[in-house]
């Protein structure tokens, strides 16, 4: 009985946590039997896989679920698998990933372990348990330096044009408008310049040392291929030799497909990776 004198059956003793693997109604009936027996403790893996996958997405893109249907997969140039194992784990994804090897795409797995589907990479880059953030950062950098991205998408469909206020910086390993003694950001350097209506400005040249695209430029810049070896462990020419394949779909006519899974999301930086 609680204080009030009113009886709760609370099994404080017990814990169940679910998986993808129940369908919603094997949900429904263990959280109905859970609930029936008092456990209060009652999780599942989504709150750590999903959850930082949904606030990644819907920050990025507009929406928290995935973005790309199987056949997808089977029409791409470039299947680029990291935190993830699919010939293990989705099997059924992986026949659409052999589909598109059939058409000619190339298969890159990047992963601290070498799994069955490394075994069947066109490549496999080995990486240190948790540096996810450093070899993605080294991909961008390699984009951008290189120029290697879609440039119409970029100016039209994204804010690389858009120009912050010239007060933002990022200097060692802090943004502008840190409060050291209360720990928090004042966030006024960080928005965008506007007009007299409110419209954000533009530089669609891309050029102004201001515009979101030259500031992350100026970002990503430190992820040199030796740094991400440095931080990985991945060999420079291996990873190079990804950032290629990768970055060699930038053009119109071609198409790269990213999968992840729990290697990727189950981090502390885990919404950090996705994004």
């Amino acid at each position: 009985e609680n204080e009030n004198g009113v009886t709760v059956n609370r099994a404080a003793g017990l814990f169940n946590l679910g998986g993808a693997a129940l369908d919603n109604e094997e949900c429904y009936a263990v959280s109905k039997f859970a609930r029936l027996l008092g456990v209060s403790y009652l999780e599942h893996q989504a709150r750590l896989c999903h959850s930082s996958t949904v606030s990644a997405l819907a920050a990025t893109f507009g929406r928290g679920i995935m973005t790309n249907h199987w056949i997808d997969i089977k029409n791409a140039d470039v299947v680029f698998v990291m935190g993830s194992n699919p010939a293990e784990n989705h099997p059924i994804s992986f026949k659409w990933i052999q589909k598109a090897r059939d058409n000619g795409a190339k298969l890159v797995v990047v992963d601290p372990r070498f799994t069955r589907s490394a075994s069947l990479a066109d490549i496999y880059g080995s990486i240190r348990p948790g540096t996810d953030l450093a070899f993605l950062g080294g991909i961008i950098n390699y984009a951008l330096q290189n120029d290697k991205i879609q440039k119409e998408y970029v100016v039209e469909y994204t804010n690389a044009s858009y120009l912050v206020n010239e007060g933002y910086g990022f200097k060692d390993g802090l943004f502008s408008g840190y409060d050291s003694t209360k720990r928090v950001y004042d966030k006024k350097t960080w928005v965008y310049q506007t007009d007299d209506k409110g419209i954000p400005k533009q530089d669609k040249t891309l050029k102004n040392k201001n515009c979101v695209y030259q500031l992350m430029k100026e970002h990503y810049s430190r992820y040199t291929p030796e740094k991400v070896e440095a931080i990985s462990g991945c060999p420079k020419e291996t990873f190079l030799e990804i950032a290629e394949i990768f970055t060699s779909t930038h053009k119109p006519d071609k198409v790269a497909t990213i999968l992840y899974a729990m290697g990727t999301t189950q981090h502390t930086v885990g919404v950090q990776n996705i994004r």
